[in-house]
């Protein structure tokens, strides 16, 4: 089994994927704001940390196998936009300095193409009201961790829509830098499922320094 620390182990995605790792016994360093929302487990150590304490999150992550990161600053922070511009570097920066080797991080959809040379970043379909989370996670993929060879990390993009109340059903399908849309033109993946993936890719590695992508 797996020594993990987790980041952002409340939030939405966060949390789904924090269960896909107990139920599956992994041993997990849970970094969280609200750490009275996660449940307790044998398994679980919780820990309340700013992830912009470069020094402290390495700390933690010293000697685990992996440290998967979901840390999202929350859609309806007026600061989104300058949080994970600044953040998302350190926590890139405390994963080198732990010495671990690998790097998971939650991605998001908009540096997915859906046509030829088209982001769905630039394509108008996402709504004005959460481009500051959006736009910058982008750029970090594109401008930092594209040219980051020092870890071996992972880009996992969702699909363009998470289903709230979608169930684990393991039939999904998987790709790289394209939009995954179903028969219907949809792009869609519940967050157990998206969280089920994200593990596997944890146990089995199949992507290295790379993005992959998610959806039915």
């Amino acid at each position: 089994m797996a020594n993990v620390l987790l980041i952002g182990a409340t939030g939405f995605v966060g949390s789904a994927v924090l269960n896909e790792l107990v139920s599956r016994g992994h041993k997990v360093t849970a970094v969280a704001r609200n750490v009275e929302k996660v449940a307790k487990s044998e398994l679980l150590d919780v820990v309340k940390e700013d992830v912009a304490n470069v020094d402290a999150i390495a700390k933690l992550a010293e000697g685990k196998d992996a440290i998967i990161s979901a840390y999202n600053p929350g859609w309806t922070n007026p600061d989104i936009a300058t949080l994970i511009s600044e953040n998302y570097p350190k926590i890139l920066s405390a994963a080198k300095k732990s010495g671990v080797k690998r790097l998971l991080i939650v991605g998001g959809a908009g540096t997915l193409f859906c046509a030829p040379g088209l982001r769905v970043v630039d394509s108008g379909a996402i709504p004005e009201e959460i481009m500051g989370g959006v736009r910058p996670l982008g750029d970090f993929y594109l401008n930092t961790l594209m040219n980051e060879n020092d870890i071996d990390w992972v880009f996992f993009s969702p699909a363009g829509v998470f289903d709230q109340q979608g169930k684990k059903t393991g039939n999904y399908r998987l790709g790289k830098d394209d939009l995954i849309v179903d028969a219907e033109g949809n792009s869609h993946i519940s967050v157990q499922d998206y969280a089920d993936a994200m593990v596997n890719e944890l146990e089995k590695p199949a992507h290295h320094k790379e993005r992959f992508t998610i959806g039915y």
